[in-house]
């Protein structure tokens, strides 16, 4: 596909990717804005709400590689930028020629590059997805300034590396920190909600084409039931609804009902504590009462 498309053409590239926007949750708006702009994407939000998957589907579309930094607490330049090789540093040394300068040593021909570099240095243009940022501190982000809003980064060794062809950026967060304003500044902010009854519908029988519309329904809103009525240490995630849903229909049910709603539990919640949760303030056959009377289009967590 080409890169410039319309708004409409760019929504319509999402749906056929599998990824299921509306027109209220203004996804789909605010990334063709920030891929058009040519400014990184941070993108916030719940665990599992598909914030990773629109840095997949983005490479899908522009028909570009996805490169991968996943963030973890400690991560340092070496490991997301680049490193040297000092094997062959050191070969090169041994091996005693004249004259050897420096810059001889601190050269392309000995540089291993990691994900953040790949992304500058590849000739074609690529997805960078910079995944779950605030896992990492305050020092590796403002080491990212200069990438984010220059799209280059400089190496001491070896001076400035400009970006061979922009990068789509896009940065995921799960609010475990607050992150800095110098690097909302440089990015284009979107905040994504677990999904209304409606989009998780959406997108269970876009995923699942055998799904029952019935079943399709009744699961997504028991899971909104879920997120919205019970303060979770976890609330379900889109994939955990797609489990949830599969492992009905492999058991041949058309609707949900009591007893399977207890023996399926668990691919839905995943600690101790959150299906004593359940059993102390709900149980099944209130979950399935509660969703019976939830509105299709109704969005969790107080959204409008």
């Amino acid at each position: 596909m080409s890169n410039k498309m319309t708004l409409d053409q760019f929504e319509k590239a999402l749906e056929s990717a599998g990824y299921i926007s509306e027109r209220d949750d203004r996804i789909a708006l605010t990334a063709f804005l920030a891929t058009e702009l040519g400014k990184p994407l941070l993108v916030s939000g719940p665990a599992g709400v598909g914030k990773t998957e629109i840095a997949k589907v983005l490479s899908q579309i522009f028909e570009a590689p996805l490169i991968r930094l996943q963030c973890y607490e400690g991560l340092d330049e070496t490991k997301a930028l680049y490193e040297w090789n000092y094997q062959r540093q050191l070969l090169k040394i041994q091996m005693g020629r004249e004259n050897l300068q420096e810059s001889d040593l601190f050269s392309t021909e000995y540089l291993l590059p990691r994900p953040l570099l790949q992304a500058l240095l590849s000739e074609e243009r690529t997805v960078l997805l910079i995944d779950e940022i605030d896992k990492t501190d305050s020092e590796f982000e403002a080491f990212l300034f200069e990438l984010l809003g220059e799209f280059q980064v400089t190496i001491p060794e070896m001076g400035t590396i400009r970006a061979k062809e922009r990068p789509i950026v896009v940065l995921t967060s799960n609010g475990e920190r607050e992150l800095s304003d110098g690097l909302k500044r440089r990015c284009i902010f979107l905040h994504v909600e677990p999904p209304s009854v409606n989009k998780e519908v959406r997108i269970l029988r876009a995923k699942i084409p055998d799904l029952p519309e019935r079943l399709a329904l009744e699961v997504a809103r028991a899971v909104n039931v879920l997120r919205e009525r019970l303060s979770l240490n976890k609330i379900p995630s889109v994939s955990e609804t797609m489990d949830w849903a599969k492992a009905l229909l492999v058991m041949g049910k058309t609707g949900l009902d009591p007893a399977w709603v207890d023996a399926t539990l668990t691919l839905l919640l995943k600690s101790k504590d959150d299906v004593e949760l359940f059993y102390s303030e709900m149980g099944a056959e209130r979950l399935l009462f509660e969703s019976s009377k939830v509105v299709q289009g109704e969005r969790q967590h107080g959204s409008n």
